[in-house]
């Protein structure tokens, strides 16, 4: 199987028709000057100098700002910049991100001629008065119409929301999974809304208009989601903003984080809550007291069942006196685990009784 590589090429608010309350595109790319064709083509010469996997799945891709709205001419030069590496092979495809309301039949047929392969949508809510609220100047009709145009036009659809907007709740944020299920995305992204500086949520922030979630809400709320999508086999392709030196802890001089739900391994937290859940499932079916308990995963899993800093480990112990014994197996599908009860209480009960028999025989010795 090929690895996938991404080439990201930033357009930081180049065609935003507004500004949505959270949003400072320019910190969260960590992109301060605009995209021009000769910086793009040092970006992708980069990046394929540092990639020697010669099997590699390699696609460029225009993130930020919203790509379908910025000038046609600006478009067309990046888009045959991107082009020259693939009619040449050196990259397989080429995806975007843009807004709903920027899609219509002519774009997609240009977008089309370059071989853009894959288009992600800034959707953020299935609410208009969320959407409205957060000043993002479309409204869902417009996601469910451009959604299946892009369907209807061969390309892979992926979609981008949100959690914690102002005055959305986890209902809100859960029929807005459900609603973008509906229009069968490829994949989608998941991103807790942080306040940034420079942005009018950052004034509401300030002036107590706006609460950010807190970490475990958020992570709580996003695990829901992913369970979601995964159920209806989304591929979830990004659950948190990306760790850069602006996108980092409020307590770093660089940060343009002000407040929110940050975590350098957000996706981390909430997959490693997902497998601990699933654990004590597991436990609680048994009509027995549980005292060691082996989970055998594919090893890309293994970070999080253990959990960050392991904290699976540590609950299990503190909560429920259960030891957790990891083992790895490659032939485990990824995602899928196989759990096995190791070790009752009645077998730890037995075992002491044991060693204070054996103690007592070496005392009359």
């Amino acid at each position: 199987m090929k690895k996938q590589y991404i080439i990201p090429i930033f357009v930081p608010h180049l065609g935003c028709p507004n500004d949505c309350i959270f949003c400072n595109q320019k910190s969260i790319s960590g992109e301060k000057t605009n995209m021009t064709k000769d910086k793009a083509k040092k970006i992708i010469d980069e990046h394929l100098q540092s990639i020697n996997n010669e099997d590699a799945k390699i696609e460029i891709a225009f993130f930020g700002g919203s790509f379908t709205a910025i000038d046609e001419n600006i478009q067309n030069e990046l888009l045959e910049t991107a082009y020259e590496y693939v009619k040449n092979g050196k990259v397989e495809s080429i995806r975007i991100s843009t807004r709903p309301d920027a899609i219509n039949k002519n774009i997609l047929k240009r977008l089309k001629k370059y071989k853009v392969k894959t288009i992600e949508l800034g959707v953020q809510s299935a609410n208009d008065y969320i959407l409205q609220r957060s000043n993002r100047g479309h409204s869902f009709e417009d996601v469910k119409k451009a959604s299946k145009l892009i369907r209807w036009y061969g390309f892979k659809l992926g979609h981008q929301m949100m959690v914690g907007l102002p005055e959305s709740t986890r209902i809100d944020e859960i029929n807005t999974a459900k609603a973008l299920i509906k229009l069968k995305p490829k994949m989608v992204r998941i991103y807790p809304v942080l306040v940034v500086k420079n942005t009018k949520l950052e004034k509401e922030y300030e002036e107590g208009k706006y609460e950010p979630l807190p970490l475990v809400q958020a992570v709580e709320i996003c695990k829901e989601l992913v369970r979601m999508f995964y159920d209806k086999h989304i591929d979830i392709i990004r659950v948190g903003l990306q760790n850069t030196d602006e996108i980092s802890s409020p307590e770093n001089d660089l940060s343009e984080v002000v407040a929110g739900p940050y975590h350098p391994a957000f996706r981390q937290l909430v997959e490693s809550s997902m497998w601990y859940d699933a654990i004590v499932g597991k436990i609680k079916k048994l009509n027995v007291k549980v005292k060691e308990v082996e989970v055998t995963v594919n090893p890309v899993d293994s970070n999080s069942v253990i959990g960050h800093k392991k904290e699976n480990v540590k609950k299990l112990k503190d909560i429920y006196d259960v030891d957790l014994i990891l083992k790895q197996d490659k032939n485990v599908k990824q995602g899928k685990s196989k759990i096995k009860i190791t070790k009752t209480y009645h077998d730890f009960l037995e075992d002491e009784e044991y060693k204070k028999d054996k103690k007592k025989e070496k005392s009359k010795i």
